[in-house]
């Protein structure tokens, strides 16, 4: 146990995946017109850990994803009494909590790792960067039907060396407003540490695409409105150097589409040594604001 937490309070950190095709994303949201409960990833996995560890629960998770947005490295930690971790079937070993989850969680979400961190680990802000895949197919028949909840379709052949060549410009920092669903007081500015197109066909599934993105974070809808972008290029209809003119810009630009939600999965995200995730999520905290 680390010395700060005592006998008093734990962080956990839990690895999440989860199929977003019949989620209305990731955070808890009020209740439908009719009454019905409004089904998001943060209030099934929430109300599961209440149940299994008979308090309440609230998880801080490391990116908000969108409706029909997937996850398979999804990150989120919450602080519990110590005492909530001595039941009979936990006997303080938060692992155990993996398979408690595993009989009340539906099958469409996962936690599949918990484990004790440093109470200054923050699944958010001592985040380095988050990576995205997103995976489309320009097949007229479209993606196989295993593949169907993840594998977005573009109706238009794309050359995968265009597409990249606008991806290239969008790496580095940059003000991507004009790709982004504004947020009051919040920025837009970001670091886009690469962007790549990779071909992913096989002989079963031809002409398909995956668009790898890792940035130190991502505003809303970001990672669509660029693959949109770079789709575009890829099949002609726009220059790359739309693309240039497109950064920078103060405020969303109607021009810019959004690439459909399901062929996006959030894969990894990265953290510095325990050490350094208190100074981390300080420098973040300080450049949101």
């Amino acid at each position: 146990m680390h010395p700060a937490q005592t006998d008093k309070t734990i962080r956990l950190r839990l690895d999440i995946a989860y199929d977003g095709t019949d989620f209305h994303g990731w955070a808890r949201q009020a209740d439908q017109a009719d009454g019905t409960p409004t089904r998001t990833v943060q209030a099934t996995l929430e109300d599961a850990l209440t149940t299994v560890l008979r308090t309440p629960s609230e998880l801080t998770v490391a990116g908000r994803t969108d409706a029909g947005v997937h996850a398979s490295g999804q990150v989120a930690h919450l602080d519990v009494p110590a005492a909530a971790l001595e039941q009979r079937s936990i006997d303080g070993d938060p692992a155990r909590l993996v398979r408690r989850l595993a009989k009340l969680l539906p099958a469409d979400v996962r936690v599949r790792a918990v484990r004790e961190v440093s109470p200054l680990f923050d699944a958010r802000f001592s985040a380095l960067t988050r990576s995205y895949v997103y995976r489309v197919t320009t097949h007229p028949a479209g993606p196989l039907p295993t593949r169907a909840r993840d594998t977005a379709v573009w109706g238009k052949p794309v050359d995968i060396e265009r597409a990249q060549a606008a991806a290239d410009l969008v790496a580095g920092l940059h003000d991507f407003a004009a790709f982004c669903k504004a947020k009051p007081h919040a920025t837009t500015v970001r670091e886009v540490v690469s962007m790549r197109w990779v071909e992913a066909s096989t002989r079963e599934e031809p002409k398909v695409y995956e668009a790898h993105v890792e940035a130190d974070a991502f505003c809303w809808n970001m990672v669509r409105a660029l693959v949109a972008t770079c789709l575009k290029v890829g099949e002609g209809a726009r220059e790359a150097e739309w693309v240039s003119e497109l950064l920078g810009q103060r405020r969303r630009n109607p021009q810019v589409g959004l690439a459909p939600a399901h062929g996006l999965t959030l894969v990894r995200v990265a953290y510095p040594p325990p050490e350094d995730y208190g100074r981390r999520a300080q420098a973040t905290r300080a450049r949101r604001e």
